[in-house]
């Protein structure tokens, strides 16, 4: 297992999971978009996340690629596994599973199910203190609307405060800036990082609300790697030309074909051989694919170069 520094900062993209024509895991083409990652120069790897098709894996599929995911990578950079699940039981035994098999982090949204079923705060707090007792490796806290929580700040303060593991937070919701911002007002030294997320869409503002980094998709983290690097160096300047030469793709994945992105441009480039999805999602309509594929193609990150 390889640890992270704190504060932790840097791009920690989300590994897409590659299928068959036919559906089936595609774990050659896993192995194959896992060193792209490397090559695309990512600080780690988030797996079995949103942007993974969680939702569409079997347990038996995630066990499977946590082993393929962290043998193949072999401590190379950190790996993050997601562990998300109503069940506190079922989350638990996940994290275990993970930090057992190397795992360096986890990332945990708070339990929910359908859209009503919800714990409080009593029960998200026990929740993410059973995972961190269960894994004993730090935890992402994911805010994000697909849970339909609402995670206040007071909240998310008390739970860094009394669950230590649970200090790094990926904040991917309406005004993330000013979230970012006042979690970090108010909690201080608690928060060890504060993260943005979906698809690096409001990075910039972000990073100038505090954010230490990103977990973006796999689509062009080398490209967004620079925004970051020029921002900690005082270049802001240099950090908003770099951004602004790639919000285009970022936007266009963000907006028109989310998931979906990541593997066209990774199957044009010769990264995986398929980018099938599984229903219900739908595949890109060809007008869709192929104005993606066009503003990639302007701005042309690894992904679409890196098996040709």
């Amino acid at each position: 297992m390889q640890r992270v520094a704190e504060p932790l900062s840097g791009v920690f993209p989300i590994a897409p999971t590659p299928f068959t024509e036919t559906g089936e895991l595609d774990l050659e083409g896993q192995r194959r978009v896992l060193d792209c990652m490397i090559d695309q120069g990512v600080d780690g790897i988030c797996i079995l996340a949103n942007y993974s098709e969680q939702f569409l894996l079997s347990d038996e599929e995630r066990s499977t690629l946590v082993e393929l995911c962290l043998s193949h990578v072999g401590g190379r950079v950190p790996v993050i596994v997601t562990c998300s699940h109503f069940s506190t039981q079922i989350a638990a035994a996940r994290a275990r599973a993970a930090a057992q098999a190397g795992a360096s982090m986890l990332m945990l949204m708070p339990p929910y199910h359908g859209a009503t079923l919800r714990a409080d705060e009593k029960g998200i707090l026990e929740h993410f203190q059973r995972v961190a007792d269960a894994a004993q490796i730090p935890i992402i806290v994911q805010d994000a609307p697909l849970s339909g929580v609402t995670l206040s700040v007071p909240f998310l303060v008390r739970l860094a405060k009394e669950v230590p593991l649970a200090r790094y937070f990926k904040i991917e919701v309406p005004g993330t800036a000013a979230k970012l911002r006042a979690l970090i007002a108010q909690g201080g030294d608690l928060i060890a990082g504060p993260l943005d997320g979906e698809e690096a869409i409001t990075l910039m503002a972000d990073l100038d609300a505090g954010a230490t980094g990103t977990m973006p998709s796999a689509l062009l983290p080398d490209l967004i790697k620079p925004v970051l690097e020029h921002y900690r160096a005082g270049r802001r300047a240099d950090a908003m030309a770099a951004y602004a030469r790639i919000l285009p793709l970022i936007n266009y994945e963000n907006r028109q074909c989310g998931l979906r992105a990541t593997k066209t441009v990774m199957q044009a480039g010769g990264v995986i051989k398929s980018d099938f999805v599984r229903h219900p999602l739908e595949p890109l309509h060809p007008a869709t694919r192929a104005e993606l594929l066009e503003l990639a193609a302007q701005v042309s990150p690894l992904a679409l170069r890196w098996g040709k």
